[in-house]
């Protein structure tokens, strides 16, 4: 298993609500810090929600403007 692997099964091992640090299990799998958070936000975060996220319209402005458009 990849060490980042590991440190991302360790996550996913913990009790949610359970306190963690990014930087302790990073070194204890040598791996980067930020790169463990990063993959360990995009696992826990819903696609859907990340889309949602990134809208740069609301979805009351996006039909507003297909209307306009049509």
């Amino acid at each position: 298993m990849k060490p980042i692997e590991a440190a991302l099964a360790e996550l996913a091992a913990l009790d949610p609500g359970e306190q963690f640090s990014y930087t302790k299990i990073a070194n204890k799998h040598g791996v980067w810090r930020s790169t463990l958070s990063r993959r360990h936000r995009a696992e826990t975060q819903p696609r859907a929600a990340k889309a949602v996220n990134q809208q740069r319209l609301t979805p009351q402005q996006e039909q507003e403007l297909v209307k306009y458009i049509q």
